[in-house]
């Protein structure tokens, strides 16, 4: 009796344990029909959008579900054969009468008669302990209707106990949590379905994206009861944040009834029962396949072209209006042939705007357009070099650019090339090409390889100063850790320009890559302590030093310096030390450590002379993306400009980027005024040109005049008019995914930013009023569109929106020199800011014409002059009322 006591429970415990392992699965009961209401609906809107003004639409019907087989010898193995009823197609949110698109259609008008029969087609599941096996179906159905159908299956594939593990479904693979708590689960799930898309390569111009999906399961008698879905996909642009958009996906089944069904089918073997079932069955996977895209009734791409050719005429690229037809066309273009798009290109008509066609055509970034401008343009016909520069512009801004685009660019190098200019283009795009694809992960792919040979071959046989510069500009893009002890050799030992180029590339890598031999070449260059270096060179020496984390020494040594340096650099440099003091720099820290000792911080060293200056400031500070600015002159000793750096960084949680850099510079000007060059400048060449760098691309150098008798012929011919440095449309932001909703639905997601931009700079000197001036003006409009489409070919669902804003930014700077310290004014202002928003919802049949909703935002934003430093403002002053006096004199 003791024993039997003892041994009662283990048997209990045995028996249930045995009960519950056989039994992990759920079942459905033999020889009965189950009767469900089914329904999905997706709902499109911004993230913080009211819900009843979603756009969207549902999809209802009727579902049969009945056991077709059950393994003798394993419960928990069946064959189940789900059939969809009655279909209808309705609007979620209530719409104002007269508009409800849906209302009054007739399923079997709304759905095509092919189309109708397949989703009506029953699908049959191998169903394991609730894990689906194996999905049959028929074999070439139309992909919307096979996904609706497998967005239903995956809803049945479940397990009865908590726990984390992988299941594949309509999703793809993911990784799934069940929670179990008495009659209900609950499903949560993250998913992966590889699919074509791209993003933007820098993450500022990136989408933010979170997804979140939970499924409820009611169970009843070990089957299901009742299931409640939803997912949501909300999408940010990071540049931009209320540029979004969110997609909610719900699926809804409940059990309306149990009746008798067809009796279950005998057998052993899966295959031999579904074949008797029906012979047309084959299995298919669970994972959604591609729906087609093909665009019905579409216009082509000539009318297209048409609807949007005024908006890049020549006098309009300053708009809005000319960023939003560039995107739209380019959107065109990605669905468009080589034939036609060549086309288009060599139609007479389009002459007068060519050079923003390219720039379309080649932000397209497909295989058809590449080949199109490459049969188009004729890189050996110097006549043509306008188009062809725009051409390799656009390929060094390509947003996801590909292996066969950089393999174009080598082939076009080792061909004919016309113009001097277009090839020295060719090497500094090649540099960017290769920088974009190593980030990607992309530096051994084969043409890679190769374009690294083409510029390290090139650096090594070049004989001529301005050879190797071409050379060094395409290090410059490409910022390969290979190319710094290059860069470290023509930096130390360059001449001049050379080594102005070298220095300024290693400015541009990354603190990371700063090492101790950089760092050490950096300090001898600026203390000359191996040769005698240019002003231009040894203050960019200072700067990288200053940026990358420098010891307590080096900081002390480059303050002690100051006092023994010519006049200008003395000025330069101690307004460089007390900008990163004030704007709180890293530096600060390591500076303020050193100033500690009144050796180095005291007045005789803090009060010297002079008009060169370096200055940093906010542009903006915003949650989604914050702008700072900096300023920097400098001059020769005897007034005579030098350089000016003007740089726009925007940054954010995600990223930085260097928005643009226009470097003004000029040379060997002192002979004018009979004055004397400063140290290691005594016998440069007259020379003047600007240098830009936008989004973080390295451009061509422009130049002004070169040599003392092309200065006089510049001088004496000049026109007032400023030298372009850039103009054309860039693609900014690229971003093209599709998501798969769990229902069966896709949802295409597209956001895309463009600019058009137009900078120009220039230099006045006058010997008659001693006096210089610099500008640089930068005209700019921004465009971000985003269009989210959730089309099921019979019923459509989508949103477009449109951020849209047009600023100019002008940077002046008048120098006279007829005393010293000379008086500078620099003036930085920004013209008032018109800004527009517009949002779009529609919802309708396929085809027939939608329910739209359409709302806008439009302001101002006044222009502003932006601060500079404080002495700045006095010279200001004195410089306009010196003016306003000599304007105000008379001989009467």
């Amino acid at each position: 009796m003791i024993l039997l006591t003892v041994l009662f429970p283990c048997i209990i415990s045995t028996y249930s344990a045995s009960v519950k392992g056989h039994n992990t699965g759920p079942r459905i009961n033999n020889d009965k029909l189950y009767k469900f209401a089914y329904s999905t609906e997706v709902l499109i809107d911004r993230v913080k959008g009211a819900p009843q003004e979603s756009a969207g639409y549902q999809i209802s019907s009727e579902v049969d579900v009945n056991l077709v087989w059950r393994n003798p010898n394993n419960d928990d193995d069946q064959l189940i054969k789900i059939a969809i009823q009655n279909v209808a197609v309705e609007n979620v949110n209530e719409r104002p009468p007269g508009k409800n698109v849906f209302k009054g259609k007739k399923t079997d008008v709304v759905i095509e008669k092919e189309q109708l029969i397949a989703l009506k087609r029953p699908v049959v599941l191998h169903w394991i302990r609730g894990k689906i096996k194996t999905f049959y179906s028929y074999e070439k159905e139309p992909a919307v209707i096979q996904n609706l159908k497998r967005g239903l299956a995956s809803l049945f594939q479940i397990q009865l106990h908590s726990g984390t593990t992988s299941e594949v479904d309509i999703c793809g693979k993911c990784n799934v949590t069940y929670q179990a708590r008495e009659n209900q689960l609950t499903k949560i799930k993250a998913c992966k379905l590889e699919r074509m898309g791209f993003t933007s390569q820098n993450q500022i111009f990136d989408i933010s994206k979170k997804s979140s999906s939970a499924t409820i399961y009611v169970l009843e008698d070990t089957f299901i009861k009742s299931v409640r879905a939803e997912e949501n996909h909300i999408l940010k642009a990071n540049i931009h944040r209320t540029s979004d958009a969110k997609i909610v996906s719900k699926q809804k089944m409940e059990l309306k009834s149990t009746e008798g069904g067809p009796r279950m089918m005998a057998g052993k073997q899966v295959a031999s029962i579904v074949k008797a079932l029906d012979s047309n069955y084959v299995a298919v996977s669970l994972m959604a396949e591609p729906a087609s895209d093909e665009c019905r009734n579409c216009p082509s791409l000539s009318q297209q072209w048409e609807n949007i050719r005024k908006q890049l005429e020549p006098e309009n690229l300053s708009k809005a209006d000319a960023v939003r037809g560039f995107l739209y066309f380019i959107q065109n273009l990605r669905k468009a042939t080589k034939e036609e798009i060549l086309q288009i290109l060599r139609s007479e008509r389009n002459i007068g705007i060519l050079p923003q066609l390219v720039d379309a055509v080649a932000s397209a970034q497909t295989s058809a357009s590449l080949g199109a401008m490459l049969d188009f343009l004729d890189f050996k016909n110097k006549n043509g070099s306008v188009l062809q520069e725009r051409f390799l512009y656009a390929s060094g801004f390509a947003s996801h650019p590909n292996e066969f685009l950089l393999k174009s660019l080598i082939n076009t190098y080792n061909s004919q090339i016309g113009s001097t200019e277009i090839r020295e283009m060719v090497v500094i795009i090649t540099g960017a090409l290769i920088r974009k694809l190593c980030d990607r992960g992309g530096c051994k792919l084969p043409a890679v390889v190769e374009a690294k040979k083409l510029i390290f071959g090139g650096l090594n046989r070049a004989e001529k100063a301005d050879d190797v510069k071409v050379y060094l500009l395409a290090l410059k893009n490409a910022l390969l850790p290979e190319a710094i002890p290059v860069l470290l050799k023509y930096a130390e030992s360059g001449e001049g320009p050379i080594s102005t180029v070298a220095v300024t590339a290693l400015q541009r890598y990354d603190y990371s890559f700063i090492n101790s031999e950089v760092k050490k070449t950096m300090n001898r260059i600026y203390h000359q302590n191996r040769k005698v270096h240019e002003k231009t060179v040894r203050v960019t020496a200072a700067a990288i030093i200053f940026s990358n984390n420098p010891s307590f020494m080096e900081v002390k040594n480059l303050l002690l310096s100051i006092g023994e340096l010519p006049l200008e650099m003395n000025k330069y440099m101690l307004s460089l030390v007390q900008d990163i003091l004030r704007f709180e720099m890293p530096a600060s820290k390591m500076i303020r450590s050193v100033l500690k000792d009144m050796l180095i911080h005291n007045y005789d060293r803090f009060s010297k002379l002079g008009s060169s200056s370096a200055f940093s400031g906010h542009l903006k500070r915003g949650p989604d993306v914050s702008s700072t600015y900096s300023l920097d002159i400098l001059y020769s000793g005897s007034g005579i400009f030098r350089r000016s750096n003007m740089n726009i960084l925007l940054f954010n949680n995600f990223a930085r980027l260097l928005a643009t850099k226009v470097v003004l510079e000029a040379q060997g000007l002192e002979s004018l005024i009979a004055a004397n060059a400063d140290e290691g400048e005594e016998n440069l060449e007259s020379f003047a040109g600007v240098s830009a760098i936008v989004c973080d691309v390295q451009l061509r150098p422009v130049t002004f005049f070169q040599g003392y008798g092309d200065l006089m012929s510049k001088m004496f011919s000049a026109t007032g008019d400023p030298v372009n440095v850039l103009k054309g449309l860039i693609l900014l932001m690229d971003y093209s995914q599709v998501i798969q909703l769990q229902s069966g639905l896709t949802c295409s997601t597209e956001f895309q930013g463009g600019i058009a931009i137009d900078v120009s700079g220039g230099i006045e000197f006058s010997l008659w009023y001693r006096e210089s001036k610099t500008y640089v003006k930068t005209r700019g409009a921004v465009a971000i569109v985003g269009n989210i489409v959730v089309d099921a070919s019979f019923v459509k669902a989508g949103m477009e929106t449109s951020s849209e804003v047009e600023a100019t930014l002008d940077v002046r700077t008048t120098v006279q020199f007829s005393q010293y310290p000379f008086l500078v004014c620099i003036r930085m202002d920004r013209t008032d800011t018109p800004f527009r928003q517009f949002v779009t919802k529609y919802e309708g049949l396929t085809p027939g014409k939608p329910y739209v909703t359409r709302k806008g935002k439009v302001g101002l934003l006044d222009g502003s002059e932006y601060p500079l430093h404080q002495e700045n403002s006095h010279m200001c002053r004195k410089v306009f009322s010196d003016q306003s006096d000599s304007s105000s004199e008379s001989w009467f």
